[in-house]
């Protein structure tokens, strides 16, 4: 590019700034050579969430993501992967640290109540934010 910049006229100040921003990056852009067995693209990966999208969208008939998936996704995502790759049994299945899977648990069903209360505010803004009011008008301790 550099030994063409002459001829682009009104793009050589942009060839000038590509060079520059590549040039910065230099010493680190390809490292991941150096790793062996390393992917050299994500193509696999954007393969495995693309076939969990269309299962997804076949199995709900939703043509964007279902709100199950955006709730539970890491779970669901997870699990699909693993799935393909094996047979688990009962056994297996149960979770091997339990104070992790209630954590777990907790944080899902707190991103589910968030979930609903955009719905509910959606649907109806002002019986939801005059909902919200009484319950901020409330005394904290019983009188």
């Amino acid at each position: 590019m550099a030994a063409e910049r002459e001829c682009l006229a009104a793009l050589a100040p942009a060839v000038d700034q590509f060079l520059k921003v590549t040039a910065s990056y230099g010493p680190g852009l390809f490292h991941g050579y150096d790793v062996p067995d390393l992917p050299r693209t994500n193509n696999d990966l954007e393969h495995f969430f693309g076939a969990a999208r269309y299962h997804e969208r076949r199995a709900t008939g939703r043509k964007g993501a279902s709100p199950g998936l955006v709730v539970r996704g890491a779970v669901r995502i997870v699990a699909s992967a693993a799935t393909r790759l094996r047979h688990f049994d009962a056994a297996e299945l149960r979770p091997a640290d339990l104070a992790d899977w209630r954590a777990l648990r907790q944080q899902l069903a707190t991103r589910q109540a968030a979930r609903c209360a955009q719905s509910r505010f959606r649907q109806a803004p002002d019986a939801y934010l005059s909902t919200l009011e009484q319950q901020l008008a409330q005394p904290a301790l019983p009188p």
